[in-house]
């Protein structure tokens, strides 16, 4: 099997097909009487994951590149607004796929980043994400931003295993327990989860939680502490860390997602979080050396 972008495409869409025939469920609720779309939701997710990974942030733009390239793979393609409703509506699709194509690891990693959302005066007051947005610290860049923040736990190798998007200002602690409540099968179906994080996770309360949850926390000591297990290993994940957040925003835009609408942002942010998961899927069906390696999907 070769590993260009219609491998991938072909890939991601066979097998969100077969999960939709499998658990019909999971796609987005239409009547039962009615004219069937012409673009099925395994080919909708499809588009959304290609428009991710070729770095098209204007959909209005991604919609004419595609008559123009892709349609050997999409006989039919709808026009921007209808393409914008049926994407919003399939956010929960989309997260479904993402988690079906993620695979079990023995070490996760935990970690979050500024999705930046606005920068002048008025575009704080008169957003419509006022309220889900807010103003946050950066420290990894010594910044000040308003927006959101993406919390992932991934494999090493980049692979998300559950993500949530919060405002600026919310504890990642809390972010994580919750992460963990919500989806119980994650720490159910691995006992004894490693789990590597920064010094912000911390706390002993937040630790027994997790010990609860038989997740065994690894992280560097804070000032003051004695020295913590597995602390040779905390200096060179930092940096797969700081890399994989790298991929997001420097391959797959992640900061120019142009939502403008809680709606908006959510799913475009879903469509580089599938993205990175169907390339390193797809890599790893493939038997390619770098996991995390998208140049052979990105043109």
């Amino acid at each position: 099997m070769k590993t260009g972008l219609d491998s991938l495409a072909t890939a991601l869409y066979v097998k969100t097909d077969d999960l939709l025939k499998d658990s019909p469920q999971f796609g987005p609720w239409r009547p039962a009487v009615g004219i069937a779309p012409q673009l099925s939701d395994a080919e909708l997710v499809t588009l959304a994951m290609m428009q991710a990974m070729l770095g098209f942030t204007s959909e209005a733009r991604w919609l004419r590149h595609a008559r123009a390239h892709l349609r050997h793979l999409f006989p039919y393609l709808p026009q921007q607004p209808g393409y914008n409703k049926r994407l919003r509506k399939a956010a929960d699709l989309i997260r479904r796929v993402t988690r079906t194509l993620a695979r079990d690891t023995t070490l996760w990693v935990v970690d979050s980043t500024p999705v930046e959302c606005g920068r002048s005066r008025e575009t704080v007051k008169r957003s419509d994400l006022a309220g889900w947005a807010q103003y946050g610290y950066c420290a990894s860049h010594t910044r000040y931003f308003w927006g959101l923040r993406l919390h992932l736990v991934c494999t090493l190798h980049g692979l998300p295993i559950a993500f949530a998007l919060t405002g600026a200002k919310a504890d990642e602690r809390q972010t994580l327990l919750d992460l963990l409540t919500v989806e119980p099968q994650l720490t159910a179906e691995r006992p004894g989860q490693a789990l590597i994080g920064d010094k912000n996770y911390f706390g002993r309360e937040f630790e027994q939680q997790l010990a609860e949850l038989d997740i065994r926390l690894l992280r560097p000591a804070r000032k003051g502490e004695a020295e913590r297990p597995g602390s040779q290993l905390f200096k060179p994940l930092r940096q797969v860390i700081e890399s994989i957040n790298e991929t997001f925003k420097g391959q797959l835009d992640l900061e120019r997602h142009r939502g403008r609408t809680p709606g908006g942002v959510a799913v475009r942010v879903l469509q580089r979080i599938l993205a990175l998961t169907a390339a390193i899927w797809h890599n790893d069906h493939t038997d390619q050396p770098v996991m995390r390696a998208l140049t052979a999907y990105d043109h």
